[in-house]
């Protein structure tokens, strides 16, 4: 019978941007690339032509003291939404590169305590791959279901594993584009009295097929083209891979509390460029209140003068009496 607590499995996959001559570990086993006869890597790096097969060899080192088992995969890499960092699909998801791609002459490993275990692969690029980067990894799961801490119905599965950067030949099209940028702004009710914070929302998306470094410039202005705000972003993905998006957000804690603002995102990665803006109008919630009262007591005047006064109406008058002398029928001195 099924344990309770595997019923809900969130698999955590433990892909650590290694420093060179690192691997991707948890402290208790690590996953890297088997060391050139230059030096170690870090990752692997590889590039082929459609239709070309690749081999290289995978490590997988056991950091306890107790045999371990791992369940080895290949899997395709993305951005998470959450911060745009680097993640690899869940077992059993749909493949189309790396995943799909790599072939691993077995699935299950078992490494001794305090040892590693060296597993060849194969990396077979279809003839019709498209040109441009497929981001991916060696995944070494441990198939072993951990109580969470939420409780029964919670339960986790750790994994690790070593990157692949495999690059296919052709022409290549680095593209970054800003979509939905949208701001939303928080303010006093009396101006000076608080601070006043917007929120600027935006989607970053990579447009082509290469793997991007991207770099995100905000310009505020104000009327008459004043400059308010100048700022390089950091909370941005070191690497955006291709086709994903990444929904951000960035805070202007010292936003103006009485101007129209227009705000410009500049994305940038090597040749390649692209802005979008969004404006919003601050006004205080006093003077707003102040200015939406006066216009409706306004309207209000209007309107009562007019239904006490219809347009084209005119004052009833009384008809001037006959001349005192004058018969009716009968011109005067008839």
């Amino acid at each position: 019978m099924r344990k309770p607590y595997a019923l809900l499995l969130p698999l955590l996959l433990f892909l650590t941007l290694a420093a060179p001559a690192h691997a991707a570990d948890n402290g208790s086993w690590s996953v890297y690339p088997v060391s050139s006869a230059v030096a170690a890597r870090p990752y692997f790096y590889v590039s082929a032509d459609p239709g070309q097969t690749i081999e290289d060899k995978v490590v997988v080192a056991n950091k306890t003291d107790e045999p371990l088992t791992f369940r080895l995969y290949a899997a395709d890499a993305y951005n998470t939404a959450r911060d745009g960092g680097f993640a690899v699909k869940s077992l059993g998801e749909k493949m189309r590169g790396v995943g799909a791609w790599a072939e691993l002459p077995k699935d299950r490993v078992t490494v001794p305590g305090r040892r590693t275990v060296t597993v060849p692969f194969t990396v077979r690029v279809p003839e019709g791959a498209e040109p441009g980067d497929h981001p991916g990894a060696i995944v070494a799961l441990d198939e072993r279901v951990e109580k969470g801490d939420g409780g029964v119905a919670l339960g986790v599965q750790r994994a690790v594993g070593a990157r692949v950067y495999l690059q296919v030949g052709g022409p290549t099209l680095p593209a970054l584009a800003v979509e939905n940028v949208k701001v939303s702004h928080d303010q006093p009710l009396v101006p000076g009295l608080g601070d006043s914070t917007a929120t600027i929302s935006y989607t970053l998306h990579n447009t082509g097929n290469v793997t991007l470094a991207p770099r995100v410039r905000l310009k505020a202005s104000g009327l008459f083209g004043r400059t308010l705000l100048t700022r390089d972003l950091t909370k941005i993905p070191s690497q955006l891979l291709p086709g994903q998006r990444v929904r951000l957000t960035e805070r202007w804690t010292d936003a103006p509390q009485l101007d129209w603002t227009d705000v410009r995102l500049t994305a940038s990665a090597e040749n390649t460029s692209e802005s979008a803006s969004a404006s919003f109008v601050s006004v205080p919630w006093l003077v707003a209140t102040v200015g939406v009262a006066g216009i409706g007591i306004g309207a209000w005047l209007l309107i009562r003068r007019r239904r006490r006064h219809p347009e084209g109406a005119r004052p009833a008058t009384e008809p001037a009496p006959a001349h005192p002398h004058t018969k009716i029928g009968q011109t005067a001195g008839g």
